[in-house]
């Protein structure tokens, strides 16, 4: 056996990468991901594992529980592996540059998958797939505006995401932008609930204590918040879909069960599924073939309405 393939085998035991990866000429993803906060992160991971398993990708996983030194961490250790390719979802936007940079200067393409990061230089990343986070909360706002019934101010609070990333940033400007047109359309309070349902409901019952029945509407930035705010509602002795409406975002499974429970009036979709197309952009890449830079995926709005009749086509 020569120098040269001995390292490399011991590289790959070092590293924790199966011997068979050499041998196959497989292709190696690392992916670090945000966490498991939510069940549409937890449908996220099982759709990449799944993908990589069904395409032959050696997927080299790694959890960084919310916290972005984790993250740097795990690309870092990518980075020292010598994996084909690198992906992550960003748990925040800012201070990516970086390990950005060692990974261009190691030669390994990073595709960013779900949330963008704001780095000036964009040759950093080959592509960036996921959802238009601020047309979701463009759609939020629409919806409200056309759907609520009377006159006079209406006093909306809002859930926020984690403070800093991409989608409680994005969410919030959509949402925002289309209430400018209506300024009876007032948010009295705005605060992170970390995407969490526990952190959902504890501030959702901060805002009932200050606000009482003031409060009409509540604008969620993800489902899993709203869903633990309805415990706080009814909590209250209030009506949640009745009392005050509820508007959120992901579309997942526990949010049309809260519609056909009436307790939820609307979720904008936000497709976790990205696994297949993330899998499909890896074999290009290694290909040569040049990505899209920025990979939209598609998707709706359900509001109460359609619920039960949509709930037996959703996979998440």
């Amino acid at each position: 056996m020569n120098m040269q393939r001995r390292d490399l085998i011991a590289a790959l035991a070092a590293a924790g990468l199966p011997l068979g990866a050499l041998a196959q000429g497989k292709l190696v993803l690392g992916f670090s991901q945000i966490g498991a906060e939510s069940e549409w992160r937890t449908a996220n991971t099982e759709s990449i594992k799944s993908a990589a398993k069904d395409a032959g990708i050696e997927l080299k996983f790694a959890d960084a529980q919310q916290k972005q030194e984790n993250q740097i961490k795990a690309i870092r250790a990518f980075i020292a592996q010598k994996v084909d390719v690198i992906a992550f979802s960003p748990v925040v936007e800012s201070g990516f540059g970086p390990v950005l940079r060692e990974a261009k200067a190691a030669k390994i393409p990073v595709i960013l998958t779900d949330r963008a990061v704001n780095e000036k230089d964009t040759s950093l990343w080959v592509s960036f797939m996921g959802s238009d986070f601020v047309e979701e909360g463009r759609k939020a706002g629409r919806w409200l505006l056309e759907n609520h019934k009377g006159q006079g101010d209406v006093v909306i609070v809002e859930l926020q995401g984690t403070v800093g990333s991409a989608p409680a940033i994005d969410r919030k400007k959509g949402f925002e932008e289309v209430l400018k047109a209506q300024p009876r359309f007032k948010v009295i309070r705005s605060q992170t609930g970390d995407f969490t349902r526990a952190k959902g409901k504890e501030v959702m019952e901060a805002f009932l204590k200050a606000e009482g029945k003031k409060i009409q509407v509540l604008y969620a930035h993800n489902d899993d918040m709203a869903i633990g705010a309805i415990q706080a509602i009814e909590e209250a002795g209030m009506k949640p879909g009745k009392d005050i409406t509820i508007i959120s975002i992901d579309a997942v499974k526990g949010a049309f069960e809260a519609m056909i429970a009436g307790k939820l009036n609307v979720s904008v979709e936000c497709s976790p599924l990205l696994g297949p197309q993330l899998m499909a952009a890896v074999k290009d890449l290694k290909a040569g073939k040049t990505l899209p830079k920025r990979i939209v995926t598609e998707e709706g709005i359900f509001p109460m309405e359609v619920a039960a009749k949509e709930f037996p086509k959703r996979k998440y």
